[in-house]
């Protein structure tokens, strides 16, 4: 008899069923959270609504740092290309944001001609006005790179009395519209200017919430000495310290990030090992793009509904009739404690909720007596996509992934040094001697020999109870002593030979040294004698 109860509470349950990520992205969204957003004007309290080209977009990249820091040169360190509108000096040369982004043809589209482009992810910037939209603009250009990511230069942040003039919109509010939907933030600091001006630090404190994107690039470090650059990368993490209010430490990339020679070369392995640090994080974005929509989604998706208890809460606590204004203010200056009862009735945790003094500033302008009561109906609603289709959607991403090719950022400085001498360590740890006719353990294989002959070999050969006394004075794990044993045993007879036992001393003193060990042996490593067999 009740049969239609059974059939829609099935239907309550069940899981959507998606395609693709990025569709199940926006059918989530528009039919689960956005009924949300708008029946308690998220919207004007938060972030605007999200659109579809918000989950279509490439991975896209945020520079952020002082005038001067080195930003635009970084894009074009990058690119290995000049970009349209690209200006670069010592004094603050951009002062507009300007996304660079991939196109078939060189030129610009202005600001107030891009955020009518329902293709491109930037409609909603339209909210700053013509003194923002006047200093956007979209650099297009047929680049490799940008095949995979964009890049949004912005105007370098000022210090002293330069940043008490307006720039006319509000700064920071941009910045924070962009690192809600960006996939990496780049702070770039000067080794030269690590003073954080009022600008910067209210920058970073709006960046906050987003420290999972976060990255650091202290620039232009090959022109201090490495006292010195030992001083300034403690100050520069001290001085993080007090503002990034995290117990975790932000990774700081050290480094040059132009193309011009270094300037004092000393610590050129340093900034060699960095760069390529760097650049593996910024080629993983392509990969990790649909998980951190996913997680951006679920992250937006909590908010919403922290957002939803605290006006139903304003608006259960408001009269009636008289005295609405005396009680607004009221309501406004104990939010604090409005906040710990609904984080204590709906066990909530106090890192979901919105920044109080921010809240309680906009809240002085709204009519609390139009605020909607709770309905219970579009919570369970949200409630249900967190606990049902995020699951599914997780299945989905790594389905997706292990059915794509590889995904990475290629062309420009990404592929630089690839194939070619000047790769990170080449001719490096195992690496040595690759190029050379001689077998490279030959140089100190005489040495090798005369431990060899005091281990009893039998037949040209040792046990692996001798090799095994021999290693072990390295003082190495036994985990590497293994593996050294498995790449130096080229036949897989349990012993070793004269050119065995060489080649795992050899990669005793490479290990020894710093390197990592090859997961396979080099062609260039294997004993002479073993080639024609390994071939």
């Amino acid at each position: 008899m009740f049969s239609w109860l059974g059939s829609d509470d099935r239907r309550r349950k069940d899981p959507e069923v998606f395609q693709t990520v990025s569709e199940g992205l926006k059918k989530l969204y528009r039919s689960k959270l956005l009924p949300l957003e708008e029946h308690y004007r998220f919207h004007e309290f938060h972030s605007p609504a999200l659109e579809d080209a918000d989950f279509d977009n490439k991975p896209m990249v945020l520079l952020v740092g002082q005038y001067s820091t080195g930003k635009t040169t970084f894009i074009r360190y990058l690119l290995e290309q000049d970009f349209p509108g690209m200006r670069i000096g010592p004094e603050p040369t951009t002062d507009s944001f300007i996304a660079v982004m991939q196109g078939d043809v060189e030129g610009t589209i202005p600001g107030n001609a891009l955020v009518v482009d329902p293709k491109k992810p930037f409609r909603k910037l339209n909210a700053f006005g013509n003194a923002f939209l006047n200093r956007f603009v979209c650099a297009q250009l047929p680049n490799p790179v940008l095949e995979s990511i964009s890049v949004i230069d912005t105007p370098g942040i000022l210090s002293g009395e330069k940043q008490r003039i307006s720039r006319g919109y509000d700064f920071a509010a941009v910045l924070e519209w962009f690192a809600e939907r960006v996939d990496r933030i780049i702070l770039l600091f000067d080794a030269h200017k690590l003073d954080i001006s009022d600008e910067f630090s209210e920058v970073i404190q709006a960046l906050k919430n987003h420290e999972d994107k976060m990255r650091v690039v202290l620039n232009k470090a090959d022109q201090i000495e490495t006292q010195q650059l030992m001083r300034v990368y403690g100050a520069l993490m001290w001085s993080l310290g007090k503002i990034v209010n995290t117990p975790e430490v932000i990774r700081v990339y050290i480094g040059s990030f132009w193309s011009h020679p270094l300037l004092i070369p000393d610590n050129r392995k340093l900034f060699e090992a960095e760069e390529q640090d760097l650049f593996r994080d910024i080629q993983s974005l392509p990969r990790n793009a649909a998980l951190r929509k996913l997680n951006d989604l679920i992250k937006r998706a909590r908010l919403a509904k922290v957002h939803a208890y605290i006006i139903s809460s304003l608006k259960k606590e408001m009269p009636s009739v008289f005295g609405k204004d005396n009680k607004k203010k009221e309501l406004v200056n104990n939010l604090g404690e409005i906040y710990r009862q609904i984080e204590r009735e709906h066990q909530i945790s106090p890192g979901d909720f919105p920044n109080l003094k921010r809240m309680q500033d906009q809240l002085q302008a709204q009519d609390f007596s139009k605020f909607p009561p709770l309905k219970s109906k579009l919570l369970e609603v949200v409630d249900d996509m967190l606990a049902q289709d995020i699951a599914q959607l997780m299945t989905l991403v790594r389905q997706e992934e292990t059915r794509r090719p590889i995904q990475g950022v290629k062309g420009g400085a990404f592929e630089g040094t690839l194939h070619s001498p000047f790769g990170h360590g080449y001719g490096e740890g195992a690496g040595e001697g690759i190029d050379d006719a001689e077998w490279v353990v030959a140089r100190d294989k005489p040495m090798y020999d005369e431990i060899f002959y005091t281990l009893s070999p039998v037949d040209g050969k040792i046990t692996g109870a001798n090799a095994k006394k021999e290693m072990l004075r390295s003082k190495l794990p036994n985990s590497v002593l293994g593996k050294i044993w498995k790449l130096a045993d080229v036949d897989k007879d349990g012993m070793l030979d004269d050119e065995e036992f060489a080649l795992a001393n050899h990669l005793i003193k490479v290990k020894l040294e710093g390197h990592e060990l090859p997961s396979e042996l080099p062609a260039h490593l294997v004993p002479p004698s073993k080639r024609k067999a390994a071939e």
